[in-house]
């Protein structure tokens, strides 16, 4: 049986790929789950600084669920009272990992596919890949990303977006800041790898801590936010990574994260 999510650690990154090529990296319940124990795993490990998410070949990141009618992970057969549903359970535990996940989308991004983007807190895309969501030419709407879009699209793109069901290409989405960076096909990786290097060469700990916060921010008050964020703030800077990272300024020298 195909490994539909396939994982590879180098150094401190974990890359997580979606192996289905011949449904363009389509994703179904076997792929939702082989992401989430990848994060599992990948939050497990304390060597892991980073998490790549990214789909197999050259042709797609991730289509979206499969619009072929009896399709393994098609969303025809979404039950509207079942709301542990495999894509709302990954885009959950995506939420909720304090790893930084960056998209490397080598192909198109369409419609739940999509979706794993703005799930990912960057992205780097070849620019001549297709993004779009294109539920509304078979009668639905992105209803399961709308929350994700709503974080990453301002308001008119996303309106136009789900109403028309038209792509644009990546060089155009990094235009909006739909994603972070679009390059040639041979230059994806080397921009990948330039961008993942500027994350990991950061504090592990403050990385974890802050995107833990950023997550319940997102949920709270103004006045509850800010209450948390200074809570958050004193609790940090007791932190090994905070007191080296303090030291390192003082003393004009590069860092020696703990991740403590």
């Amino acid at each position: 049986m195909q490994n539909v999510v396939r994982t590879a650690r180098q150094g401190g990154v974990l890359t997580i790929t979606i192996n289905r090529p011949e449904r363009r990296n389509a994703l179904n319940e076997a792929v939702a789950s082989g992401i989430a124990a990848a994060l599992d795993a990948a939050e497990a490990d304390r060597q892991v600084r980073a998490v790549v998410l990214t789909g197999e070949g050259d042709k797609a990141f991730c289509a979206g669920g499969d619009l072929q009618l009896n399709a393994d992970g098609t969303p025809f057969t979404i039950s509207a009272d079942d709301p542990r549903h495999y894509v709302a359970r990954l885009f959950r535990r995506m939420q909720a990992c304090r790893l930084p996940i960056i998209a490397r989308v080598n192909g198109h991004a369409l419609a739940g596919g999509f979706g794993l983007v703005c799930a990912c807190d960057l992205a780097v895309a070849r620019e001549d890949a297709l993004i779009g969501v294109t539920e509304v030419k078979v009668g639905l709407f992105p209803m399961m990303i709308l929350p994700l879009l709503l974080r990453v699209v301002p308001e008119r793109t996303l309106m136009e977006m789900c109403l028309t069901g038209e792509t644009m290409n990546a060089g155009e989405a990094a235009q909006q800041r739909l994603v972070n960076y679009a390059v040639p096909a041979a230059e994806l990786d080397a921009k990948l790898d330039w961008l993942v290097g500027r994350v990991t060469s950061k504090s592990p700990t403050g990385i974890r801590l802050g995107k833990q916060s950023l997550a319940k921010i997102r949920e709270m008050s103004f006045d509850g936010a800010l209450e948390y964020a200074q809570f958050m703030l004193a609790n940090m800077s007791r932190t090994s990574d905070a007191r080296e990272g303090f030291a390192a300024f003082a003393e004009k020298r590069a860092p020696e994260w703990t991740g403590e």
